[in-house]
């Protein structure tokens, strides 16, 4: 059995991220690859976009295409319920409404965590070459990539932990206290929900198959969101091969929209010089709604009938290399940057808040910097072998 492609599309909410989905699996198939294209955003806009009804399960809506928009509150109950019920049992106790104790057991971001797992379900399937993922905007699919680190670490040092623990003191906890201890089923749903987020995590970690595509306006507000975003998936290893800009002017639009292009195009320029050597792939300003197969055809067409030229379609990888690298220890951070070709004397750099301005000769690269360097500097930078290594140290 073949590892099936995967792409997860990102981005803050209205750039457009559902309709290139949308536009990249219809493409997909259209070359021949049996598709699955899955949302879990909870604005589930893809039947919208596809002009078809979806549930919860794949339903065909072309040759070699089928769609879903995943039911939350069931993906809840499937993971959650041995939680919930432990949890709900027991501020029903303290006082609280059944409803509103059922609302308090449910943690922020989960129940679209509990969607993103049906991906490790259709990917050990066997049914799929590509599955497109539509997933929430950015700064919820950002939370939801770091969770797996998180299970990693509770499985391995918690979970044998806590079971000593209440195995010794259970007798005597139910005399004394009057809550509900934990049972086999809420350590079972917990057991299971971080194997599954590990698993999840070794796919989307596999950059031989999965990559992340980030799809943006270009407005400046909307650049740097997709700059920080960029920033914290190197961070967290996972590999982007491509950026979208979306709703680029075209040339002719008039006198009236001049300068929105002419503003457009400069914010592009940031977009190259801050995500290089990244693709960075455009789709135009349509005049009509992208919705129905034949305005995803066009988008298609202008993402990846010359941008993919010569690679082989829509769900190639695009960039194979994850070009920034960030690690800290206690004495401060260093970070990585691939810049093929460049000449050391004609390296500079400049920071500004957290900005790291980079210059090789004429090219210019901005990097967002995570937060938790903001109270750093940068101290040293050296290149050799077409890698720059810049490290930092907190400022007194």
């Amino acid at each position: 059995m073949s590892t099936p492609r995967t792409i997860l599309y990102t981005g803050k909410g209205g750039v457009g991220k559902t309709s290139v989905a949308a536009a990249t699996a219809v493409r997909c198939a259209e070359e021949g690859q049996r598709t699955l294209i899955l949302s879990t955003d909870p604005a589930h806009s893809l039947s919208d976009s596809l002009q078809t009804e979806l549930g919860a399960q794949p339903t065909e809506v072309g040759r070699n295409l089928q769609a879903a928009e995943i039911d939350a509150q069931h993906e809840l109950t499937r993971h959650w319920k041995g939680v919930q019920d432990w949890f709900g049992e027991m501020l029903m106790q303290r006082g609280l409404d059944r409803i509103s104790a059922e609302e308090l057991t449910v943690p922020p971001g989960v129940d679209e965590l509990f969607s993103l797992l049906r991906l490790q379900e259709h990917h050990a399937s066997g049914e799929w070459d590509v599955i497109v993922l539509d997933c929430a905007p950015t700064g919820e699919t950002m939370r939801l990539l770091s969770f797996p680190e998180a299970a990693r670490w509770w499985l391995e040092k918690i979970v044998p932990l806590e079971r000593a623990i209440l195995a010794t003191a259970a007798p005597f906890a139910r005399t004394v206290l009057d809550i509900p201890l934990p049972t086999g089923a809420v350590f079972q749903d917990l057991q299971r929900l971080s194997a599954n987020l590990i698993a999840m995590d070794a796919i989307l970690r596999d950059t031989a198959h999965s990559t992340i595509r980030l799809v943006m306006a270009p407005d400046r507000m909307v650049i740097g969101e997709a700059m920080r975003t960029f920033t914290y998936l190197n961070l967290y290893g996972y590999l982007t091969d491509a950026v979208v800009v979306n709703k680029v002017f075209p040339r002719g639009v008039g006198e009236y929209f001049a300068a929105w292009r002419e503003h457009q195009q400069e914010q592009l320029g940031l977009v190259r010089s801050a995500f290089e050597p990244v693709p960075v792939l455009e789709v135009p300003y349509f005049d009509r709604e992208v919705i129905g197969a034949e305005m995803l055809a066009r988008v298609g067409e202008e993402l990846f009938g010359a941008a993919a030229a010569g690679r082989s379609g829509a769900s190639a990888i695009l960039h194979d290399t994850i070009t920034q690298t960030i690690e800290s220890d206690e004495s401060g951070a260093t970070l990585r940057l691939t810049i093929p070709f460049a000449r050391k004397q004609e390296i500079g750099l400049k920071q500004v808040g957290l900005e790291l301005i980079v210059t090789a000769g004429t090219r210019r690269r901005t990097i967002m910097l995570p937060p938790t360097l903001a109270a750093y500097q940068p101290t040293t930078a050296t290149y050799a072998d077409g890698v720059l290594e810049v490290s930092f140290s907190r400022g007194e």
